[in-house]
């Protein structure tokens, strides 16, 4: 008798690890950071910021054919209530991005260009156009304008 109750709890127990797999992972919430709490080499961050200006500092490709696709990239400044930061915007980006609109920026990343840093979103994160934000952006502190240095320190 013992023996067919063992087979009926596994029976059960391998019922409830399939439905466990079938369902989809519980969604975190974003956690959204200030631009004035980024740093040098990071990555996943979500932010709401407001668009100040954009400049397109690249636009090639091939006229002659439909099939290869033109690259454009723009530096866009951003920011919110706690300061700016240099956005680079592309292709479809640079649409999205433009001046005195406002975006969420989840999973955007930090890229550092020339000892500087500047936020970008690649294929995993998102941009998303939001309603007009009511904060004043803090224009006098751009953190792309802080040169960064990489140190090698040697543990003794």
């Amino acid at each position: 008798m013992s023996t067919a109750n063992t087979t009926t709890s596994t029976g059960q127990h391998q019922r409830q690890q399939q439905q466990r797999s079938n369902a989809k992972p519980a969604l975190r919430k974003p956690v959204f950071v200030k631009v004035d709490q980024l740093e040098p080499s990071t990555a996943g961050h979500t932010l709401i910021a407001k668009v100040l200006s954009s400049n397109t500092v690249l636009m090639k490709g091939r006229s002659g054919s439909q099939s290869l696709r033109n690259t454009r990239i723009a530096e866009c400044l951003i920011g919110d209530e706690t300061g700016t930061i240099l956005f680079t915007a592309r292709n479809d980006q640079v649409d999205l991005l433009k001046p005195d609109t406002t975006v969420i920026i989840r999973n955007a990343k930090i890229d550092m260009f020339k000892g500087t840093m500047r936020l970008a979103v690649d294929k995993w994160g998102r941009i998303e156009i939001t309603e007009p934000a009511k904060f004043v952006v803090k224009e006098d502190n751009n953190l792309s304008l802080v040169e960064y240095e990489l140190m090698n320190v040697v543990a003794e």
